[in-house]
């Protein structure tokens, strides 16, 4: 026969825990002896460690005497959905970890990893820090916002990355952060990449290329990213001249006359 205390210690746990779960029904009071203390048997322990382990898993104590008292096949369906529970705990965990080990590579937390991912392509092909900061200041409200919408963002963003015209939009642009509103750079620019994105609406349609955002979201990623990177005001003004209208959610429009 077992002690209290020795029952504790073959089971894991505190003595506080043996008498709580007493309290509460899950395990049944032993005999006691003359003195009146209880006396357990190694049932008791098998006992225990099932509650003690249930417990651990996140089950509630209610939960925890259905189970007891539940036949096996009903036992092990509980226990397979609960397993199916903690594996996606442990995944969301894992990708918890994830984002903080990119705090040693400087992205923010905030950050998807497909999302960061294309923040360091976008640094490897030469882009200037101030572009990515515009791009990384608006992905992370939109990931907050509208998370669902990431991954197909992105799959669009790594297919037409991999077009000349957008990397030399990246790049062009890189270099002429600094110019005058009226460089000829610019202007080519520009040109360039309306003929760009009038392709693009024309081969896949325009929801393609200004992408299924909230418009009122749009409005505050538009706003971040003109007061991040104040030369495009006069890049969004010049894209409206050809027809195109947002930064973060591009539209068709008819140019001014």
């Amino acid at each position: 026969m077992l002690t209290i205390g020795k029952l504790a210690s073959y089971a894991g746990v505190t003595v506080r825990a043996v008498r709580h779960y007493h309290a509460k029904g899950l395990l049944p009071e032993p005999a006691r002896d003359h003195s009146g203390y209880r006396n357990y048997d190694a049932a008791a322990v098998v006992e225990l460690i099932k509650i003690r382990t249930l417990a651990e898993a996140g089950v509630p104590l209610a939960r925890v005497r259905e189970l007891l008292q539940a036949d096996e096949q009903e036992f092990a369906a509980a226990v397979a959905d609960i397993d199916k529970r903690l594996q996606a705990e442990i995944a969301l965990r894992q990708q918890h970890r994830d984002r903080i080990a990119r705090l040693t590579a400087g992205e923010s937390l905030a950050l998807p990893p497909e999302v960061a991912d294309f923040l360091d392509h976008l640094r490897a092909l030469g882009v200037d820090e101030r572009i990515i900061q515009v791009e990384r200041d608006g992905w992370i409200p939109l990931s907050a916002h509208s998370p669902d919408l990431i991954p197909e963002l992105m799959a669009r963003k790594q297919t037409q990355i991999a077009d000349s015209p957008l990397i030399d939009f990246y790049l062009t642009l890189s270099r002429v952060l600094d110019q005058t509103d009226n460089d000829p750079i610019l202007i080519a620019l520009v040109d360039k990449i309306s003929t760009y994105l009038t392709q693009l609406a024309d081969d896949h349609g325009d929801e393609y290329v200004g992408g299924n955002i909230d418009p009122a979201l749009a409005t505050l990623l538009d706003t971040l990213a003109l007061d991040t990177a104040p030369p495009t005001h006069r890049l969004t003004e010049l894209l409206r001249e050809r027809g195109w209208t947002g930064w973060t959610k591009l539209q068709r429009v008819d140019p001014p006359r």
